[in-house]
């Protein structure tokens, strides 16, 4: 099952994806949020599809489409967890998952602006498998158990300024936090809709040039040992977002560094999640 969330920001109106229609989902609840997840919400909107109470929403298609989750309490982040990512940076494979947060309020819609800092000289893309956790989630007994508390899966995009990351402190979460800096989407799939996770095809294109193709396939620790390792430093809720690696194929790998700029077109894909593109602006 596809969920979206159409309409202007800070009003969109949640939405079940079927058929090439889009269902409106209000009857069911306003808000795609970790009390939705909580709730047992996906199996109550998956039943009202199936009973047919849910109408379409009229003009749908006319709507700009927005982050398909609400503002979740947090955004974990996963760095160097592919191995070609981690060879173009120079890193060596990490023996842990390297860890940091994103602020939540980065989230925007997948087909939104997004601002280039003020002083960026180093703004760069990456394209992410986003996990959407179902249930809380603490000291999990060990990654089998992970797949119990994911609600599913979403097209992230982490941008990221390389310079504030690296340059400026050694604290990353101020080069990933950002204005605009996570646009999400453009829907949520869930679990039960993606059988391998871990074989999923993923794309970014820069002004029409093919910059990172890879897949899920190559992350050094993967997504149940990733939730099952967060668990047991932080409880993960319902609702939250984590951002999983990207795999090689971005600005600061490549030989000449080509950070975007003002006007820049990034576009992203991964199998079964949909495309987003979203056009470079300067803050």
């Amino acid at each position: 099952m596809k969920i979206a969330r159409l309409g202007d920001r800070g009003a969109e109106i949640p939405v079940v994806q079927h058929d090439g229609r889009s269902f409106d989902l209000r009857a069911v609840t306003d808000r795609i949020d970790g009390t939705f997840f909580a709730s047992g919400g996906v199996s109550r909107a998956r039943a009202a599809l199936a009973a047919g109470t849910l109408p379409v929403l009229d003009g749908a298609g006319s709507l700009r489409i927005g982050a398909p989750i609400d503002t979740p309490t947090k955004i974990v982040c996963i760095g160097l967890n592919y191995r070609d990512h981690a060879a173009e940076t120079g890193a060596a494979e990490p023996s842990e998952p390297v860890v940091f947060m994103k602020d939540p309020s980065t989230l925007v819609g997948p087909y939104d602006d997004v601002l280039i800092p003020r002083g960026s000289l180093k703004t760069d893309w990456e394209v992410e498998l986003g996990v959407v956790i179902g249930e809380q989630a603490r000291y999990l007994p060990d990654p089998a158990a992970s797949a119990g508390v994911i609600a599913g899966y979403v097209l992230s995009h982490d941008v990221s300024e390389r310079e504030f990351q690296l340059e400026r402190g050694g604290q990353w979460d101020k080069g990933k936090s950002c204005e605009t800096f996570n646009p999400l989407g453009p829907v949520f799939v869930t679990a039960d809709s993606i059988a391998h996770p871990q074989a999923l095809g993923m794309r970014t294109t820069v002004n029409g040039i093919r910059r990172q193709g890879g897949s899920s396939a190559t992350m050094i620790f993967d997504v149940n040992y990733l939730i099952w390792y967060l668990s047991n430093f932080m409880v993960l809720q319902p609702g939250d977002l984590i951002n999983t690696g990207t795999p090689a194929g971005v600005a600061l790998g490549l030989p000449d560094h080509p950070y975007l700029r003002a006007g820049d077109i990034v576009e992203l894909e991964i199998d079964g999640l949909g495309i987003a593109r979203q056009r470079m602006v300067q803050a």
